[in-house]
């Protein structure tokens, strides 16, 4: 399991952090009009580097990077880049704006229930990166340095190259990491009976690793009256996890688990964009990506071995075209439409002690073509009010072969209504209802395994996705000038929950992906900007989010009410961070609250709980163009408890087997790094 903090780590060469806000004034536009400006040097005393600090310091904003789904329209995240979103699926969002320097930044639009002439992307609020025309050669390299506990030193290493002149514009990057999986390391695993006494008592040592090295790039230039851009990206990745499990009870003994992944991942992407007059613009986008993985792992006890492997290559090819109209500016218009075709072919093995296991769905070939067309509007009938339209209708054909073969075809309408209503300059009140139809996971077609909890899950390419009626009312409240508190209440009303069924064959029972019926989940989110300087707290922040859940779902063994797998019923994440400019050092905390998991098998139940994580940061400015960065993760030693309640049989009619409890703790790190940006 890759715990969160895992991303971090990864990001060494820029690591997840947020710091302050500075005391300059930004120009503000009226706060009628939905869109607040905040220009570059709002930013200066925080010592942002990039368009992704920036948006960390925003007021009122939080960074979604979007849905991975397939498809390029619906899954984009909150940010966009010169009112566009990136012509990428693969390279996630934060990097993108990563490589975006502050230098090249003019200023950042927030945008709060729409605006005409901008897709919103199917949100509500969103941050839109307005760029500076031209420049010269700017760059920035950084190196970083992470200490593990447990003597591992993780290091990381990122160059940044862009530049452009008279519309040509070009940028590069290359980084590579190494990261800590903090799921697991020393601690103390009980096995108890039905009756609670102890089967089996151990010792845990388990150690995860990962490493990635990407390699991106983007041209573009004018080309037939228009801006064509072309980027790519190469990415490679290893993760390893060996965990022994030193036995003490009922006799000395030892398991050990040992898993290796492999993942490969192109793209390229085209895009064309050119104004029809002064009204129109036409946008085209031509996007191929592949994704293969080769995931190993050996669990060996006394005389058993097991072996699972499986080796998947995927692909997708996404074509899509786009025409927008702005009547007025209070009126916009946009239709358009997408098709893309997608593959996924998957080989599964699994061995028990040298004999093979057939599996369900272990060996397919999964095929989709998909289309879209949409239409959207943004009306401002009046200085407080703006309105939001869309239709949506969405048709795929998805057929397997090999083990399991079949063809269906599914078609849906998706309408969306947005409203917002302004009453005063500092409040604003949004509301949201549409159908939402999510994308089924080529992942819940094949087959899995994790060996070392004996779990094997069948693949289901026999899946309808979820639907869901989502209502949403959203108010937020602007105070003592950058500070901002929001509320959102969300509902949503669900059909074909996809969630976990036992699938019966001549061999045994296996828990399997499934369409389990109707539910329902409820969400509350609590948004919080505070500067703090009325508290004598000069440049200083306090900024944080927080998410209640709460979900219904019938479970197809037992026939009772439960939540839905894997939905965390509470989520929060806060910083706390105050600029000093005349010392050139901003300092802060990050705190990222702890959760708990809980997934529902047929013959098993699984918590997991994880910690919550502390990270104490400073940055110090030691001349203008090299920042020095120093964190101390995980502070406060969290660590993850992995409960699993195994019946003899089906839930809900089986005795109690077995509980196993596992309890491990990992430790502090220390990180550094230093970063020098240079050009223009």
């Amino acid at each position: 399991m890759i715990a969160p903090a895992l991303a971090s780590a990864l990001a060494l060469a820029a690591p997840e952090a947020a710091a302050g806000i500075s005391t300059q004034p930004a120009a503000v536009a009226p706060a009628a009009e939905g869109v607040i400006s905040y220009p570059a040097a709002f930013f200066a005393d925080s010592q942002a580097a990039n368009a992704w600090e920036m948006l960390l310091r925003l007021p009122g904003f939080t960074l979604d990077t979007g849905d991975k789904i397939r498809g390029f329209e619906g899954g984009g995240g909150n940010a966009l880049i010169d009112g566009q979103r990136p012509t990428s699926k693969t390279d996630p969002l934060d990097e993108l704006l990563r490589r975006v320097p502050v230098a090249q930044i003019e200023r950042i639009d927030l945008i709060r229930g729409g605006a005409p002439g901008i897709d919103m992307q199917g949100r509500t609020v969103i941050a839109n990166v307005i760029r500076k025309p031209g420049g010269g050669l700017q760059g920035l390299v950084a190196v970083a340095n992470n200490h593990i506990y447990d003597g591992r030193n993780l290091h990381g290493f990122r160059l940044e190259l862009s530049g452009g002149r008279e519309g040509r514009n070009w940028e590069g990057s290359a980084r590579y990491g190494f990261g800590a999986d903090d799921g697991g390391d020393f601690g103390p695993g009980v096995v108890l009976g039905p009756d609670g006494r102890p089967l089996r008592v151990s010792q845990i040592d388990s150690t995860g690793g990962i490493g990635n090295q990407t390699l991106t790039g983007a041209y573009e230039q004018p080309v037939l009256g228009g801006k064509f851009r072309i980027n790519g990206r190469l990415f490679w990745e290893k993760y390893k996890f060996k965990e022994d499990n030193v036995i003490v009870l009922p006799e000395a003994g030892l398991a050990t688990t040992d898993d290796i992944n492999h993942t490969d991942e192109t793209e390229l992407g085209l895009r064309f964009t050119r104004d029809l007059g002064s009204r129109a613009t036409l946008d085209l986008i031509g996007l191929r990506q592949t994704r293969d993985r080769d995931i190993s792992s050996v669990y060996a006890e006394a005389l058993e071995e097991d072996r699972f492997n499986l080796q998947r290559e995927g692909s997708e090819t996404i074509g899509r075209g786009v025409l927008s109209y702005r009547s007025s500016e209070t009126l916009s218009f946009e239709a358009g439409g997408e098709g893309a075709f997608n593959k996924l072919q998957s080989d599964t093995r699994l061995t028990v002690s040298g004999t093979p296991i057939p599996l369900p769905a272990a060996n397919v070939v999964v095929e989709e073509t998909r289309s879209e067309v949409f239409a959207k509007s943004v009306w401002r009938p009046s200085s407080k009010w703006t309105l939001e339209g869309g239709l949506r209708y969405e048709a795929s054909s998805i057929s397997s072969s090999g083990d399991v073969a079949l063809e269906k075809s599914l078609n849906f309408l998706k309408p969306r209504l947005a409203a917002t209503w302004a009453p005063t300059e500092a409040t604003q009140v949004r509301l949201r209802f549409e159908r939402v139809v999510g994308q089924l996971s080529f992942d819940d077609f094949v087959a899995d395994s994790s060996l070392n909890t004996g779990v094997v899950t069948a693949g289901n390419p026999d899946l309808n996705p979820e639907q869901a009626w989502v209502s949403e009312v959203a108010v937020e409240q602007r105070f003592w000038k950058e500070g901002v508190v929001g509320v959102t209440l969300r509902r949503s009303a669900l059909t074909d929950v996809i969630d976990r069924a036992p699938i019966i064959t001549e061999f045994a029972i296996f828990d399997s992906p499934a369409n389990i019926g109707d539910g329902t989940k409820d969400e509350l989110v609590l948004n919080l900007t505070a500067p703090l300087g009325r508290f004598g707290l000069t440049g200083a922040q306090l900024k944080g989010e927080a998410t209640w859940r709460r979900s219904d779902v019938t479970d197809p063994t037992t026939g009772e009410s439960r939540e839905i797998s894997k939905l965390r019923p509470v989520e929060w994440e806060a910083t706390f961070s105050q600029d000093l400019p005349q010392w050139r050092t901003t300092w802060g905390v990050d705190v990222y609250g702890g959760w708990r998991e809980t997934s529902y098998r047929f013959n098993e139940v699984s918590t997991f709980k994880l910690g919550t994580f502390v990270r104490p940061f400073a940055e110090w400015r030691v001349r203008p163009d090299i920042i020095v960065r120093f964190e101390l993760p995980n502070i406060t030693e969290r660590g993850l408890r992995r409960t699993r309640t195994v019946y003899d049989g089906p839930r809900g009619s089986s005795q109690v087997l077995f509980t196993d409890d596992r309890k491990l703790e990992f430790g502090r790190m220390y990180y550094v790094r230093i970063r020098k940006t240079f050009g223009a």
